[in-house]
Parts: C-alpha cells; structure tokens; sequence
C-alpha cells in the first residue's frame, strides 16, 4: 500500500474526500432540518461529527499531497543537476528549478570568488529567461546576513519585516517575499541562492525554506563537480596541447633523439632518429639501444652505466657503425640521464648527430685544398661564383721537372707516380711556404704565382725564394735516392700583367691566371736547364740589390717577337 502511494493516488484521495465531505454536509443539512424520529440520536451525532472531521481530514490529505510534490520534486530536481558538468548549463538548470519550486519571480545564484566577494553568476526570472544585470535589484542585506551566519533567511514581506527595517535596499526596491539560504559544502560556504517576488506577500513558507535548503544542499556537491569537472578539462587541455607542443618540437628536431627507459629499451624516436637510423617507428620501439649497434655493443654498455648509475652526462661518443639500410655512416652521440621530479634516474635521452654527409664534404674539402691553394679557397665568394676575372699585376713562377720523360720509361707507373708526387710536394711546399698560390700541377710541372689573391708588396723576392727553396729541397731529396732515381727542375720566373679569375663553364670552372706574362715565365722554364732558376729582366730590375745573378744569353721564345732577356739566379745577396 505505501509503496504504491504516488501524487495521483493522493490527488485521487483528495477529490474523493470532496466528494464525500458534500454528501455528509447535505445529509448533516436535511436531518438538522426534518430529523426523522426513526433515525437514531447517536445517528444524527454521527453524521454531524464526520461533517466536522472530513475537513479536517481534507486539509491533512492537501498537506500530504504539497509534502509528496515537494520531495518528488526535489528528487526529480536531484537527478536533472547531477546529470550535467557543464558549470553554466547547470546553473541555469537550478535556478530555473529554484523559481518553479518555490513559485518565486525571480532567482539569483551566487558564487564566492578567490577575492572573498559573492558574484552573481546566475540570474533567471519566471519565464525560465536569464535576468539583465541592470536589474539585478536584490537586498545585499540579506544576502550579506546569510554570508556572515551560515543560516538561511524567510520573510514573507521585507518591508514590514522588523529584522531589517530601514534597510535602503528593501525600501528602494519594494522587495516583499524573499528566501535566501546558503551553499554550503562540507562546512565550507561556497554561494548564495536567493529567490524573491516583489509583487506577493506571504509567497514563501517553512516548507519552501526546508525544501529550498535541502535543494542547496544538492546543488552545492553538484556546482562543485562540475567545477572540478571544468577544471579537470582545462587542465587535460593544457597538458593535450602542452603535449602537442612537445610532439611537434620532438618531431622537428634535426637531431636524432630518442629515449630509452632505465633497462636501456628504446621507448621513443623522433622522425630524425628513424631517418638516421633507418628504421621504423615499430622497428625502434622496444629495441634494446646496444643491440643498434652489434659492433659496439660492449661500449655503449659502459656508457649507458655511467649515465643510469652514476648521474653522468656523456657528450662526443663518435661510432662507425654499418646499418643495413645505409651502409657505414659517422654517428656522434650524447647521453643524458631522463629524471623525474624527485631526481631519480628513470631512462637515458639520446641524441644522434649524422656527421656522415659533415665528414664526406671535409674530405672531399681537405682534397680540393690539396687541388688549390688554400689562399684562392678563402677568396672565393660562393655566392657569386661566375666565369671572369679582373686584371692583377703578378710574378709567376713555372718549374718543371727534368729527365722525367727517360725516367718513365724505366719504372713502373706505381713507382712513377710515386716518385713525381715526391718531388712535386717538395716544389708545392716551397711556393706556399712564401704564401704563393699554386695554380694547378700540370703532368710533371707546377705553376703558381704571387701577389694575389693576397697583395704582397715583396712578390718577386718571394718568387725567387721559392725557387731558390725547391732546388735546396730537389737536393736534400735527391741525397736520399739512388742516382738513376734523382731528379731535378727548371724554373722560370716573370712578372707582369694577368687576368685572374674563374675560366670555364657552369659545370667546370677552372681559377687561374691567363696573360702573355703568364706565357713568358713558361717559355722562360722551358729554357732552364737542370738544376736552373732563370729570372726575366724585368723582374730581375725589381730585386736587384737582393739577389746575386750571372747573366745569360737572350732565350728566343717561342710565339715571342723580341727576344727575353732572361738572367740565372746564383742566390740571395
């Protein structure tokens, strides 16, 4: 029976009851009117007793039905406020509850801030609209009592209400029934629920503070959640985009980096990592980091324990190893202990630098200073390399080897090769030695000048210079051979005007000097005889009284009008 009690059975109950009451009222009516003498005393006192109770009963019943209503409410109300999280869509949905509840105008919902000050955060009127905050006019009094007390407040007309007579805000705005009752969660006053009409006195009863207090109480835990719920989000949308961050920095790292936990297993690696390496992220993940490189196996143990036991950081690891995916590659390495924020040791970051691409281009740039002088190299402007070049005074400087055609012929070409660079070198480091350039090596000759692309000021005596230093060399060198391996050079030395710059195309460019002075010092070497220096007049004129000359013949030269006066340097004066 109560199990099945429900608002329509009370309802039910209640039109029955009226039903009945009228019924006994006009029976009660006609017997105090005729009253049959059949009819019993005790049957008219009967009749008359029940017309008494049945009101009675009626009013118990009502207050029954407005009791069952109000806790059917605030159950159906329970359930609407704890199935949202969404902090705004849920104070609308308790003040628009709060104001059908209580039959209230309007509602006012408000939130304690970090300043301590109670900020509406929520208005709603009776048409479930939200309320402008230019008519936010409520009774701070009130409101400020419930703040300070923790007690809720009742007054069914503000303005005769003594408690707060003379208040401004009452009187100003003709406020009459008004509730307000804290929100309380765990002892701890979080905001206000205030509910007013302005119109009606006498709106609001105890059973409306009691179910409006009980309902705080409900909404209070729910507010919470859902503030916590907000809070949750933002932060699992700070850490999601912190993470991103983190995810788009790790990817766009040149560098190789991956990280290992503290048994050394790979568990992350960055695109340029997988590049490097030349595996797939399923390839990497979970791979022990000593078993990349089979060859090192035993060493990078060693330095993965510095950095997991002792702390340590491990910076310039160079390895050679052989992947299957790249062949050998030049691999430097550092290793740095992954802690957490009790600074314990949790796995190893490494980060891979590919110096494969790094040690090639040296390689082939330490051949090409071998190739050209390593003046020109620095002179050059690799923004602006282009065929031409811009006219220079210069002294050149041609010596060419003597006896080698016969020598050829009478060892091996490794031997052969081998011996012409000994002697080559031996000329090449003189000539830089007095910071000439060297042009370029042609068969068994060397050519190279002076005064650029530096100035110097000296040139033709640093010609001579270099000269007189590869017939020392040739000689020292040729102490230490057999005599059908000795050989010798002939040098000519000029100076006057050149050309100098890039000769050549787009695909093969050439940094020379061309001139008829160029042409001149190499007839002059073609006339030298074993073990000569000839010098032209005209650089001879320069040097003068540094150098001790004998003269010789004028040289017919070949392609030359006019014969080159020439002369033979015996040495330094």
């Amino acid at each position: 029976m109560a199990s099945s009690l429900n608002t329509s059975t009370l309802v039910s109950v209640d039109q029955q009851l009226i039903g009945i009451s009228t019924i006994f009222k006009e029976i009660h009516a006609y017997l105090d009117q005729y009253r049959p003498a059949f009819i019993p005393e005790s049957v008219y006192m009967a009749v008359a007793e029940m017309s008494r109770e049945l009101p009675t009963l009626q009013k118990q019943i009502q207050a029954l039905e407005g009791e069952w209503r109000s806790l059917r409410a605030l159950a159906l109300i329970g359930q609407v406020i704890n199935s949202s999280l969404d902090l705004n869509n849920l104070l609308k949905i308790v003040m628009d509850n709060i104001v059908q509840l209580t039959g209230a105008e309007r509602g006012f919902l408000m939130l304690r801030k970090e300043t301590g000050e109670y900020i509406v955060q929520v208005a709603r009127n009776w048409e479930q609209e939200t309320i402008d905050p230019t008519e936010f006019a409520l009774s701070r009094t009130i409101i400020n009592r419930v703040v300070i007390d923790r007690q809720a407040i009742l007054t069914t007309n503000a303005q005769d209400d003594p408690r707060f007579e003379g208040q401004h805000s009452i009187i100003a705005h003709n406020l009459r029934s008004i509730l307000c009752v804290p929100l309380l969660l765990k002892e701890e006053l979080i905001g206000v629920i205030y509910a007013d009409n302005r119109i009606r006195s006498g709106l609001f009863t105890r059973r409306h503070l009691e179910l409006l207090t009980g309902f705080a109480n409900q909404a209070a835990v729910a507010i919470e959640n859902a503030r916590l719920f907000a809070s949750v989000r933002q932060t699992l949308a700070e850490v999601t985009e912190l993470k991103n961050l983190m995810d788009n920095v790790f990817t766009s790292i040149p560098s190789g980096v991956v990280t290992t936990d503290v048994g050394s297993r790979i568990l992350l690696g960055n695109r340029a990592a997988r590049e490097i390496l030349g595996r797939a992220e399923t390839e990497l993940t979970g791979l022990a980091l000593p078993d990349l490189f089979p060859a090192a196996q035993g060493m990078l143990h060693a330095q993965l324990n510095r950095v997991l036991l002792a702390g340590e950081t491990v910076t310039g690891l160079e390895l050679n190893p052989l992947l299957p995916e790249r062949g050998v590659v030049d691999l430097r390495l550092s290793l740095s202990p992954l802690k957490d924020s009790q600074q314990t040791t949790q796995g190893v970051a490494i980060v891979f630098e590919d110096l494969t691409e790094k040690k090639k281009l040296e390689a082939q740039y330490r051949l090409f200073e071998r190739m050209v002088s390593p003046a020109v190299i620095h002179q050059l402007d690799l923004n602006s390399i282009q065929p031409g070049g811009q006219r220079r005074e210069i002294t050149t400087l041609f010596a060419d080897i003597r006896g080698f055609t016969s020598f050829s012929e009478t060892v091996s070409p490794e031997e052969l090769v081998t011996n012409l660079n000994r002697y080559l070198a031996a000329a090449a480091d003189a000539v830089l030695a007095e910071a000439g350039t060297i042009d370029k090596f042609l068969g068994d000759a060397l050519m190279a000048w002076f005064n650029a692309p530096i100035t110097q000021p000296d040139h033709v005596l640093r010609a001579v210079r270099a000269a007189l230093a590869i017939r020392h060399s040739v000689a020292a060198l040729n102490n230490r051979q057999p005599a059908s391996r000795r050989l010798s050079f002939g040098v000519g030395i000029h100076v006057g005007d050149a050309i100098l710059g890039l000769v050549g195309t787009d695909q093969r460019l050439d940094y020379t000097a061309i001139g008829d002075s160029v042409n001149t010092a190499k007839r002059i070497q073609e006339n030298a005889g074993p073990g000569e220096i000839l010098l032209s007049q005209t650089a001879y004129e320069r040097i003068a009284d540094r150098v001790a000359v004998r003269p010789r013949d004028p040289i017919i030269a070949h392609g030359k009008r006019e014969p080159v006066q020439v002369v033979e340097v015996v040495q330094l004066s």
